[in-house]
């Protein structure tokens, strides 16, 4: 009897997890060649140039208004760091000039929208 109630509970907790892995409606493909990642319902795009980074704002597919947001980006590549403000541009937030974004650099953005701030963490491919 006690294996048919941990084979019970093996069964659950992996359909649970699979439950938490949906993504609630949120588009995770890249729209704009970049990273996609979720945080608090918003799906954000880091597109990393040398010569520009673009941050596209989504709320299940949708754009989000960044006319009054701003960002700040932390690049990690290998011993270097770099720090870039990012500016609405569009329907995006944007930064231009010289950066160190090969693959593997891993991004933190702090992202100031409607008074409220988020963090979201790329690496890039």
């Amino acid at each position: 009897m006690k294996l048919v109630q941990l084979i019970a509970a093996l069964v659950l907790a992996a359909t649970g997890a699979a439950f938490a892995a949906e993504d609630h409606g949120h588009e995770t493909k890249p729209l704009h060649g970049g990273v996609v990642v979720v945080v608090k319902d918003v799906e954000f795009e880091l597109v990393a140039k040398p010569d520009s980074l673009q941050l596209h704002l989504r709320d299940h597919g949708k754009p989000v208004d960044v006319s009054k947001a701003s960002a700040k980006l932390t690049l990690l590549a290998g011993t270097e760091k770099q720090e870039v403000e990012l500016k609405p541009a569009g329907e995006k937030l944007e930064a231009k000039g010289n950066f160190k974004v090969a693959a593997k650099t891993k991004v933190v953005a702090i992202v100031s929208l409607a008074g409220k701030s988020s963090t979201a963490r790329f690496v890039l491919k």
